[in-house]
């Protein structure tokens, strides 16, 4: 169900499960990468439900979350922050794509024990935007979507996928895509990422061109104890080309935590 909170004059929804929080059960957190919104972990939400308690969010600007957008990571951090203090959220279980990657690795550094693991999908310590792709952006948009939804998914599900994601994106205010996107061009965890000191799972599609896997190989070297799980036959959007793979992996895990 749609849960909408009032967080400092905004309006921020999220997905949540039906009734209350299950005592007991461990509490993941999801959040969208860039022009995404909550509908991006479906296929995660929907059979992981009755195992989880889930939140999946839908930061400012995108899906029923009121606007503004943010520019820049750790701003997007204090919203995922905020939202989480106001639904009463302890510890959870954060799982974040691409931005979202972004965010929840930039949350445990500056939160720390406030999570009590990550789960990065396609991120990296920095995830350079190619300054076309930002110009393009703001010059043609529409251009710059189709090939951002064809370079998002391995090439054996661009026609089961791409169609979608680019219909997807062609919603999303292009001032806000611009937005995110800048956000992770702008990322550079590279000093502070030793700082983690919480369970890291890195997901990462083996065919992903938009992050590759070498970018999620750097979060298991630098963060101790870290694991990389790649999934082959699946690109950027791996949680949606490939979700019984993802799910199992996520399941396994969430479910290896010490209680």
């Amino acid at each position: 169900m749609i849960s909408i909170q009032e967080i400092d004059g905004r309006r921020i929804a999220c997905w949540v499960n039906n009734g209350d929080f299950l005592p007991g059960r461990r509490t993941l957190v999801f959040i969208h990468g860039s022009g995404g919104d909550h509908t991006n972990w479906i296929r995660q939400y929907t059979p992981l439900k009755g195992i989880f308690n889930i939140v999946a969010i839908d930061l400012p600007g995108h899906g029923r979350s009121e606007g503004p957008g943010e520019q820049a990571v750790p701003a997007y951090v204090e919203w995922v922050k905020r939202t989480l203090d106001k639904l009463a959220v302890k510890k959870p279980v954060l799982i974040g794509h691409s931005l979202g990657a972004a965010i929840c690795l930039s949350f445990a550094i500056r939160y720390g024990e406030a999570a009590s693991a990550v789960v990065p999908v396609g991120g990296g310590l920095r995830m350079p935007v190619n300054p076309a792709i930002l110009d393009g952006l703001k010059e043609d948009p529409a251009l710059v979507i189709a090939l951002a939804a064809k370079l998002s998914v391995a090439k054996a599900n661009r026609e089961r996928l791409s169609g979608l994601l680019s219909e997807e994106l062609t919603r999303v205010d292009p001032v806000i895509l611009h937005g995110d996107f800048s956000a992770c061009s702008l990322l550079d965890l590279t000093e502070d990422i030793g700082g983690i000191r919480l369970p890291v799972l890195a997901i990462c599609g083996a065919e992903d061109k938009m992050t590759p896997p070498a970018l999620s190989e750097a979060i298991r070297d630098r963060v101790a104890g870290a694991r990389l799980e790649l999934i082959g036959g699946t690109g950027h959007f791996v949680m949606r080309e490939d979700p019984e793979a993802f799910n199992a992996a996520l399941a396994d895990f969430v479910n290896s935590l010490p209680a």
